[in-house]
Parts: structure tokens; sequence; C-alpha cells
């Protein structure tokens, strides 16, 4: 017998569009595939978050719980196996909305306290007018596909449907290549934020908000 994708069937009536390359975009993920997006978002962030959720294994203990899928679009192939996902963030929550007693189930009271005191460094300011992304990240094997491109489409067309104003974005200055995809799909930077001392913490040094009208 063949092995399903957790994907397939999954959504249903969450299908948003069939793009190029047959990559279909859905609304969330089964709780089937929960490890896998909590393993492909480490992957894509660990260079930021390593020093502050490692190691790999209790990073992965801390995230896979928090993942909110009503907050996230995944990009499928035509066999459902997933490419990519893209989170955000809204008033009432967000896609990796992990909390104190979320960290002091991983990491101990004491490990929980100076966790939280730097990830607050990195938190987007939530909106009522625009919404905000809370990652994007795609598997190694589907990337230049036109995967990224897609999800961020998703996205904008969340933001209309939602009768807000635009999208927002930051891209660090260590990932040029982000940022010229959100170049190409209309977000325009912002004033870049410097992290000052904390850049040895997180590894890079500025952020950039972006930001794309709808």
């Amino acid at each position: 017998m063949t092995a399903m994708s957790p994907f397939a069937g999954a959504i249903g009536a969450k299908r948003w569009a069939t793009v190029a390359d047959g990559i279909e975009i859905v609304r969330g993920f089964p709780e089937a595939a929960r490890a896998r997006v909590a393993a492909l978002y480490w992957d894509a962030f660990r260079g930021k978050l390593g020093r502050v959720l490692g190691p790999d294994a209790k990073a992965l203990r801390f995230l896979a719980p928090v993942l909110q899928p009503d907050y996230a679009f995944s990009a499928l192939d035509g066999e459902g196996t997933l490419l990519g996902v893209a989170g955000f963030s809204t008033p009432e929550d967000t896609f990796v909305s992990g909390e104190m007693a979320d960290l002091t189930r991983v990491y101990g009271r004491f490990g929980a306290i100076w966790r939280a005191g730097l990830l607050e460094f990195l938190e987007r300011p939530k909106s009522d007018e625009i919404l905000v992304m809370d990652g994007i990240f795609v598997a190694p094997g589907a990337r230049g596909r036109g995967v990224g491109s897609a999800l961020l489409d998703r996205i904008v067309e969340e933001a209309k449907a939602r009768g807000l104003s635009g999208v927002r974005l930051d891209v660090i200055d260590t990932n040029p290549r982000a940022r010229a995809l959100y170049e190409r799909k209309g977000f325009e930077a912002q004033e870049a934020e410097q992290l000052g001392p904390l850049k040895w913490v997180f590894g890079f040094a500025a952020s950039t908000p972006m930001i794309k009208a709808v």
C-alpha cells in the first residue's frame, strides 16, 4: 500500500488555488503534519534563534505544540507533499504563539525567563490595519519553484479578504535573497531597525520592515 501524505484530502474546501508548477495553496495544516511544519520552521530560522531556543531537540519540543494552523497557509505539490508554509499574526493570535508556560515546559523556569526576555526583542507590533507576517519558509528541495512567491500572494489575498490596508513583514540584513523576493512582489522597505549588542545573540545586526499596500 502506498503511504498517503498527511495533507492528502485533509483540507478539503479550504483549498485556495493551484499555481505554477502544480503548487497548491491551502489554509492551515493537518495535525499529522505538525512535526514536519515545526522541523521546516526550525531549519529556516535556526540561524537566528539557535542561541535562544537550541539545542535542536528542545527547540522542536517547544515549537511543535505552539504552532497555530488557523494562522498559516501551506504550499503542497500534486501528491500533497508539504513544500512550504507562511504564517501571519493578528491582534487575536499568531502562527507561533508560545507563552511563558510553553517555554517553562521545555527549558525550566529560569531558562524560560531569560529566553522570554530575549524573544521580546523580536516581537513585531500587531495591527488592526495591516496583516503581519509571522515567518515564511520553503522546504530545501522545493526552492526555486515559486513556492515562496505563491505563499506571499496568498497572504496578500488574506489581507484583502479581511479588509486590511496592507501586509507587513520584516527581513534581516543577512538575508538579501529574501529581500529581493519581497521587493519583486511589491513590498517597500521602511527604516531599518538596529539590534545593537543583541546582534551577537541573534546573528544579524538590523531588521528592515517592509510593507505592501493592498
